[in-house]
């Protein structure tokens, strides 16, 4: 082997180390606290099933979510900056959520001792790293000034349905499979550039149970995901990332969806979480 290999390997060994110390950490913990960042992707992502994933577990979630419909990270920027009280927060606790309107990012993340916090970019956006090299930085300096506890995550989300009509498809020429590589590659340079050692990679979970006899159903307006079994397969990959669960086998699921979906739903997420930069087919 030589220098520069070696080199590499070294390097790919301590990420991993990393990674796999802070899942420890999280899985050691009585009760763990996630901020998400976010918009309605993150309402899909973690506000349904993720609390119920821990109860299985009889782990104690608290989960807050800073929500504003389509937000981007320039958005989520300008209100760090003017301390602007536009978001609706969400907050999950015993499986109970309530929602505080007029809410400051900076009031948020006082709120909780939260362990982790996660950002991401609007859809329109994710797949195009321009947006993210600009504007994720400042975010992610923000957030480790206020919570210098807590782990920082990227959500890596989804590429829209192929029907899609969402106004922002123009940005991948109208092609799934175009935006799903955009994002791809934006999220895996944009946690290099922040070094977030953790993606939560939500949008491959969600184009693998695509391959299945599920099909391209995963959404349910073309971009948000489908009610059940879209959400509850993010919600999984977020489990599964977190805590380093396998999560095959897990009895919840949220009701209605069959024993077939709800096995497809968590080969999905166990798929993503192993290969995130990567399509497997179901």
């Amino acid at each position: 082997m030589n220098l520069k290999k070696l080199f590499l390997a070294v390097v790919a060994f301590a990420a991993m180390s990393v990674i796999a110390g802070a899942r420890e950490s999280l899985a050691s913990k009585d009760t763990v606290r996630i901020l998400s960042i976010g918009n309605s992707f993150s309402v899909d992502a973690v506000e349904q099933n993720l609390w119920d994933l821990g109860h299985e577990d009889g782990r104690v979630l608290i989960i807050g979510n800073m929500y504003i419909g389509g937000c981007s990270l320039a958005r989520h920027l300008r209100n760090i900056k003017g301390d602007i009280a536009d978001y609706s927060y969400r907050k999950i606790v015993d499986g109970v959520k309530t929602q505080t309107k007029a809410m400051t990012l900076d009031k948020a993340i006082s709120d909780e001792k939260w362990d982790v916090v996660s950002v991401q970019q609007a859809s329109p956006y994710s797949g195009i790293y321009a947006t993210l090299e600009k504007d994720l930085p400042p975010v992610v300096s923000y957030v480790r000034e206020k919570a210098p506890q807590a782990e920082l995550v990227f959500h890596m989300t989804w590429a829209y349905a192929k029907n899609s009509t969402h106004s922002a498809f123009v940005n991948y020429r109208f092609d799934q499979g175009r935006m799903y590589w955009s994002i791809v590659d934006a999220s895996r340079r944009a946690a290099r550039l922040v070094k977030i050692h953790t993606v939560i990679p939500a949008g491959t979970a969600i184009q693998n149970a695509r391959t299945s006899v599920i099909g391209d159903t995963m959404n349910r307006d073309g971009y948000h995901l489908q009610l059940t079994y879209g959400r509850y397969t993010a919600a999984l990959t977020w489990y599964a990332e977190l805590f380093g669960r396998d999560v095959r086998g897990m009895k919840y699921a949220p009701e209605g969806i069959s024993d077939q979906y709800r096995d497809i739903c968590q080969r999905a997420a166990m798929a993503a979480v192993r290969h995130p930069w990567k399509i497997t087919r179901m």
